[in-house]
């Protein structure tokens, strides 16, 4: 689903584009996650992607701004049962290292993995219909976790 989403993306992206990528937890094999692709556009400018919004319409997607997060461009698809986010960085934002470094560090950790996994589980039964909640109830692991990714992202591109 992420390689045939992605081919929609680099279409309508073309000459802005540097590269996609498929973050999320559905990009880690073994974590539990919710059916939705998370997937991570890099381009060039980001000021130029709002011109793409009627584009992102036709192809299903609803244009949300930054949402909260700036430097960002985000896109939902599916309506209340989503199947795609789309989240669009500019090269260099420190947002894409954080994201490749959470999503590579839980695919060689599976230790981390599973603790993760774990507590997902839980805050999905606990808070089955209250997504702040569940959010809320993962961010300082997810915090801590991608304090350690960071550091060994940055250490294994370094070689150190």
């Amino acid at each position: 689903m992420f390689e045939e989403e992605s081919g929609y993306l680099r279409g309508i992206f073309a000459g802005q584009l540097i590269d996609v990528h498929h973050i999320g937890s559905t990009s880690v094999p073994g974590l539990e996650a919710k059916p939705i692709i998370d997937i991570m556009p890099v381009v060039r400018d980001i000021s130029l992607v709002d011109e793409c919004n009627h584009d992102m319409q036709n192809i299903g997607y609803e244009p949300m701004g930054e949402n909260g997060i700036t430097g960002r461009r985000y896109f939902q698809k599916g309506g209340d049962n989503r199947t795609h986010h789309v989240h669009i960085y500019q090269v260099g934002s420190p947002d894409v290292e954080r994201h490749l470094a959470f999503r590579d560090y839980l695919r060689t950790h599976p230790d981390t993995v599973e603790m993760y996994g774990t507590l997902k589980r839980q805050l999905a039964h606990q808070f089955p219909y209250d997504i702040d909640s569940y959010l809320n109830g993962k961010e300082r692991l997810v915090l801590e976790i991608e304090r350690r990714a960071v550091q060994w992202y940055r250490s294994s591109l370094t070689g150190s």
